[in-house]
């Protein structure tokens, strides 16, 4: 085709196949040149792209996005489809001596950019007004729709890291966190009551009145006995999924009940810190906790395990046993060295998450756990999302090192659309 920009008075000859660069100042005309002249499906826009990341085309704060977690081999052990054994047997073939499992924290992944200062923001990462960094969800896009809510929890992490003297120690404007953001029901409130808070309210409303007839007509001399056995345990399992689910949901107002735990810094000014070992990680973590006078910050309770010591292992199995027998999610299990790879030289999972047998409740629904269901479940295929958080792994891996080495951010964000194609693929959402 033949481009002709008349206030030039030149015709600029496109032939068939090429590529055109339209390279310039913000504000110089490069998108008005390119809808004058070309067809919206021949531009690919990197404003565009920033929109489809952050919901906003000047932001361009979104600089890593968190792989997807792969979960544990299916378990034999009666009752379970997850358990911590398969976990710790998995690194222990793939040659990691030591494993940390780390308190999983039923809450929302969110990554926070937070900057010394507005300066910082702006020269870096092209934040002209706004909050003073970012904070987004695993496929990054704002965690809140009120910049003033992001803007306070981004100060009271600044307020924390200024506190644990982290920027002269790490040397650094700025830094990238890994965090779990609570409670669930934060972000995915409709998410609870169309489908969660709907099959517990069917379920008490349904199972008193089923119950309450049969036991009518076995008092009557009719022979229901196990048909109202059945039914008892049906409605032990809907009160069950529906505590399950309660546990990770309480009222906030404003940022009061709010809670942030990170786990991991990603990466600071000249440097990725993804390969530093997670004892060194959850040593700066702590300190960032310890210092947080708003009581926003929360712990990651963890627990190292040697994969070669049976003893070990065992209180590795009782630790998640104790955990998830509380309550509690479940744990993820990763190599202390953090970035690993195994005797054949491929990477080794970053971590395996090992999810409890009761909130698995609300994943595979209140019945799963009957013999028959758990049966057709470990037939479960996990492959594709092994292989998945691996090529999301190493695509992270690859936009951390472009953003702490000061590379142009359309360059780190090549790395994140990447992340973000791969989340297209289908697999099944349970895993």
């Amino acid at each position: 085709m033949t481009g002709n920009d008349s206030t030039q008075g030149r015709s600029l000859p496109v032939t068939d196949l090429s590529l055109v660069v339209l390279i310039g100042a913000s504000g110089s005309g490069k998108s008005t040149f390119a809808r004058r002249h070309f067809k919206p499906t021949e531009v690919i826009s990197s404003d565009f792209c920033r929109g489809l990341v952050a919901d906003d085309e000047n932001d361009q704060s979104a600089s890593d996005l968190p792989p997807t977690m792969a979960p544990t081999a299916t378990s034999q052990v009666e009752g379970y489809l997850e358990h911590p054994a398969e976990a710790f047997a998995q690194y222990k073939e793939d040659g990691v001596a030591r494993v940390v499992c780390e308190e999983k924290h039923m809450g929302s992944r969110a990554v926070a950019l937070v900057c010394r200062d507005a300066g910082v923001a702006r020269e870096r990462f092209g934040v002209a007004e706004g909050p003073t960094g970012a904070l987004y969800t695993r496929t990054g896009r704002p965690f809140f729709d009120d910049s003033a809510v992001t803007e306070e929890i981004l100060a009271r992490l600044r307020g924390a890291v200024t506190a644990a003297g982290l920027w002269e120690e790490l040397r650094t404007d700025w830094l990238l966190l890994d965090a779990e953001l609570m409670p669930w029901s934060l972000k995915a409130s409709g998410l609870l009551r169309s489908q969660y808070a709907a099959v517990g309210a069917a379920a008490g409303a349904a199972f008193p009145g089923l119950l309450a007839a049969l036991e009518g007509a076995a008092e009557r001399g009719v022979d229901v006995r196990e048909l109202l056995g059945k039914q008892r345990e049906r409605a032990a399992d809907a009160a069950s999924f529906t505590e399950a689910y309660r546990r990770y949901c309480w009222p906030t107002e404003g940022l009061e009940g709010v809670r942030l735990a990170p786990f991991q810094i990603l990466a600071v000014q000249g440097r990725s810190l993804a390969a530093v070992p997670h004892d060194e990680q959850l040593a700066l973590i702590d300190r960032l906790v310890e210092h947080d006078g708003s009581g926003l910050l929360q712990t990651t309770r963890r627990l190292f395990v040697d994969t070669a010591d049976a003893e070990s292992v065992r209180g590795g199995v009782d630790w998640w046993l104790e955990m998830t027998g509380r309550g509690g999610e479940g744990m993820v299990v990763k190599p202390v060295g953090a970035v690993v790879r195994s005797g054949q030289g491929r990477l080794v999972q970053p971590g395996i998450k090992c999810r409890g047998r009761e909130y698995l409740r609300i994943i595979y629904g209140p019945e799963y756990t009957r013999p028959e269901n758990l049966a057709r479940l470990r037939g479960r295929f996990l492959n594709h999302k092994r292989s998945l958080a691996l090529r999301e792994y190493a695509l992270g891996l690859e936009a951390l090192d472009r953003l702490a080495e000061g590379e142009p951010l359309w360059r780190v964000h090549e790395a994140v659309f990447g992340v973000l194609a791969l989340e297209s693929e289908p697999v099944d959402p349970r895993l």
